[in-house]
């Protein structure tokens, strides 16, 4: 009798098994995969706002911060 992981684990080896390239390109076909999560990742960190800030919001006015308290000592 399978168990679910078991399941799950042979779904996601023929899901992988699917994407086109392996001979040529091997483990590298997965790049363009990558390469879009970390486009969509930027976009959601400039543009998605979380209460009144984006993450590029809060990482400028740290920045900022360090550097006024860097001059004052």
């Amino acid at each position: 009798r399978c168990r679910p992981a078991m399941l799950v684990s042979r779904r996601l080896k023929r899901l992988l098994q699917m994407v086109p390239g392996k001979r040529r390109f091997g483990v590298y076909r997965f790049l363009p995969f990558f390469f879009v999560l970390g486009g969509a990742m930027e976009w959601f960190m400039i543009n998605v706002r979380i209460g009144k800030e984006t993450f590029y919001d809060v990482y400028r006015r740290k920045r900022s911060e360090r550097q006024y308290e860097a001059r004052m000592e």
